[in-house]
């Protein structure tokens, strides 16, 4: 009746987790809790996603047929694990379309992607100036999902990160979209954690965002000029391809793709 608890209780959880709870109930020899997980997965009871991990599987329900919240799964793969980037926007609800590559921070080093059920999980390095400043959690929260907690970056930190590192998110086409649907920031987050990584290039990225949104995000000056304090002294691009047609904007000095500036994804309205 225990472990029942246990498995509603823990939808996707740890070989570690599962130990101590037993140990936590009475001493338990680990013969013995091995032949549980495997009496139990031979069961249907649980389903194993890798080494260490499992997930619970309803009663009643296919384990072959379970689909896993990836989610969870995400914030189970290293015992530190954050979600980020488009995960996390996955997360808020602001992602522009469905993607199947989940990114977690972590300080723990994979060796690759991990994939399960056709979902690709890749663990992404913390910043070093981030670890530098030991405020590896800074604009980190917690929530409940289905009962466990998960640990995600808020929308100001996301919206930074995937500036900082927009080939984990996507075409830019993809990334400033999914941005859009973000309606409300804390711009004294977004700066702070901005300067906080001590990217120059980052800061002059955010600074043409938030610029170009003035009006939605009501972004008064004082945050934009806080910005140009730190952007680089010399031109930057906004992205590696420098093939493609280019202007630069002087007030961030940065060089911006025609495309992303003339919104080229936009459909012409047919009435012209």
């Amino acid at each position: 009746m225990a472990l029942d608890e246990f498995f509603a209780l823990h939808k996707v959880f740890t070989f570690n987790e599962f130990v101590a709870f037993l140990l936590a109930r009475k001493p338990s020899k680990s013969s013995t809790i091995y032949n549980l997980l495997t009496y139990h997965q031979k069961q249907g009871h649980i389903c194993r996603i890798r080494r260490s991990l499992y997930c619970s599987i309803p009663k009643g329900v296919d384990a072959k047929s379970y689909i896993v919240d990836p989610l969870l799964i995400a914030s189970k793969l290293a015992d530190d694990a954050v979600i980020g980037y488009r995960t996390a926007l996955d997360f808020f609800g602001k992602l522009h379309t469905v993607q199947n590559e989940f990114n977690y921070f972590s300080r723990k080093k994979e060796k690759g992607p991990f994939v399960f059920q056709g979902i690709t999980y890749r663990a992404v390095s913390i910043p070093t100036a981030i670890k530098n400043s030991k405020q590896i959690d800074f604009t980190v929260k917690t929530f409940d999902r289905q009962g466990q907690k998960i640990r995600v970056t808020t929308l100001e930190r996301t919206l930074v990160d995937i500036l900082d590192r927009p080939y984990l998110c996507g075409s830019w086409e993809e990334i400033w979209l999914s941005l859009e649907n973000i309606e409300y920031l804390n711009l004294d987050a977004v700066v702070n954690y901005a300067l906080l990584l001590q990217n120059a290039t980052t800061i002059a990225k955010l600074g043409f965002y938030l610029e170009s949104h003035k009006e939605e995000l009501m972004v008064p000056d004082q945050y934009l000029g806080e910005l140009r304090k730190h952007i680089p002294r010399a031109p930057h691009y906004l992205e590696k391809d420098k093939k493609k047609p280019h202007k630069l904007i002087s007030m961030w000095n940065l060089i911006v793709p025609s495309s992303l500036l003339q919104r080229e994804w936009e459909e012409p309205d047919e009435n012209i």
